[in-house]
């Protein structure tokens, strides 16, 4: 292959999807492959997120990433996600958008921050509005506004919608368009050391990736040009694989799983139609989930407790004792919910500063990296997907310069801090 991309997610699927489009109509087009492990999807981050899509970032790379996957453009110009991605023939595409905003909480504590972030927000071209206590009310009756001090609210292109029909609308245009799939995981590669003259900065390529075939001791070699590592919460130990060099591989990439809980419940006197994708001061969080009183939500754990991510088993006390508390104090008629079902995703969690990192390997000289988004990777994934498309294609960023995303801040030791991860 041109490109092989590891990683069958909907990060993976935008990245072969921009590959293509952005190579123009060449007579032989680029031969791009994408490896999943889990055809089914039944551990994937994409389908087993919340689904959320919000401007209210404290990172410029980050509203412009999210700006961007709202409104695409292409050749200069805005285009729909149905121009975007429809296939002809083939029914359009609806990913059940709800506008409905987000809407962050701040504690007196926190209220200058939040201020300060808003008007850099909306710098930055987002639409948000500041609401006070009594506003805040006022819009929303069932909220408890007890030691709320201001509250930002989003008014445009936030909201949440359905991350399934959005993986499937990115894997079916990109196989439209000629990329190739397989089900198998990439477990060793093959690289060949730079051998330049005079003696430069050590490096390899890698010629080969091993694809291990399910349920099977065979793999299958396949040669590469430029390999896309967008491996999700499995990016990190995918670079630990055999046969890249131990020592090109420093510092390590700090991608690790973590695992999130995600619960449903029932309230007839919950929240309507306006509720927003809600974050408390506490840092719990829920949304509405369709139209008859159901609502999801959860909370991200404190570091020193955070759950064992070798399985994605639910502890249903964690709602009981810590989610569902919050929420009640927040919107009183929660106090009667009753609890649905519940399940449990990864983040591609960079322990470094929780955020992307995106761009080239800085010595395995055709490796890519797209991953360690800490949860916002769904909403991104257009962006980043073309971002690291004009990299591979073009050799520089066109669309949105995302070059401090890049792996040098790694090396550097300097984290690019986002304070907005939910």
């Amino acid at each position: 292959a041109d490109g092989g991309v590891v990683g069958g997610g909907v990060g993976g699927w935008s990245v072969a999807y921009w590959l293509k489009v952005l190579e123009g109509r060449r007579r032989h087009g680029m031969k791009v492959l994408v490896v999943e492990r889990d055809p089914m999807y039944s551990r994937a981050s994409t389908v087993l997120s919340v689904g959320g899509i919000r401007q209210q970032f404290t990172l410029r790379e980050n509203i412009q990433m999210s700006r961007f996957s709202a409104s695409p453009t292409h050749r200069g110009r805005s285009v729909s996600l149905q121009e975007h991605l429809g296939v002809p023939n083939e029914p359009p595409i609806d990913i059940q958008f709800q506008p409905s905003g987000y809407l962050f909480l701040a504690s007196p504590q926190s209220a200058a921050a939040l201020e300060a972030t808003v008007q850099f927000q909306r710098d930055e071209g987002a639409q948000v509005t500041l609401l006070s206590p009594t506003q805040l009310k006022a819009k929303f009756p069932w909220i408890n506004t007890e030691d709320v001090a201001v509250a930002s609210y989003g008014l445009e292109d936030e909201g949440w919608f359905d991350p399934w029909t959005l993986l499937n609308a990115f894997r079916r245009k990109a196989t439209s368009l000629g990329v190739q799939s397989c089900s198998g995981e990439v477990r060793a590669f093959v690289t060949s050391a730079n051998y330049m003259m005079p003696p430069t900065t050590p490096s390899a390529r890698i010629k080969y990736v091993h694809v291990h075939m399910p349920d099977s001791l065979e793999y299958q070699p396949v040669a590469c040009a430029i390999v896309v590592n967008a491996a999700g919460a499995w990016a990190g130990k995918l670079l630990e694989a055999d046969g890249l060099p131990r020592a090109l591989c420093r510092p390590p990439l700090p991608i690790q799983p973590r695992k999130r809980y995600v619960f449903s419940w029932h309230c007839p006197n919950g929240p309507g139609l306006s509720c927003p994708f809600l974050i408390d001061t506490s840092g719990a969080y829920f949304r509405r989930d369709g139209f008859a009183g159901n609502y999801v939500g959860g909370m991200s754990p404190p570091e020193e407790e955070e759950p064992d991510p070798s399985d994605l088993s639910v502890d249903h006390g964690y709602f009981q004792e810590q989610v569902w508390p919050r929420l009640a104090r927040r919107v009183p008629a929660f106090e009667s919910l009753r609890v649905g079902g519940s399940w449990a995703g990864y983040y591609d969690y960079n322990t470094f500063d929780q955020n992307a990192v995106l761009g080239p390997h800085p010595r395995l000289e055709n490796l890519f990296l797209a991953a360690g988004f800490s949860g916002h990777g769904l909403q991104h994934s257009p962006a980043a997907g073309r971002a690291l498309a004009e990299l591979v294609i073009k050799g520089r960023y066109e669309t949105l310069d995302l070059r401090r995303l890049g792996w040098d801040r790694l090396v550097d030791g300097e984290p690019l801090e986002e304070h907005g991860v939910v």
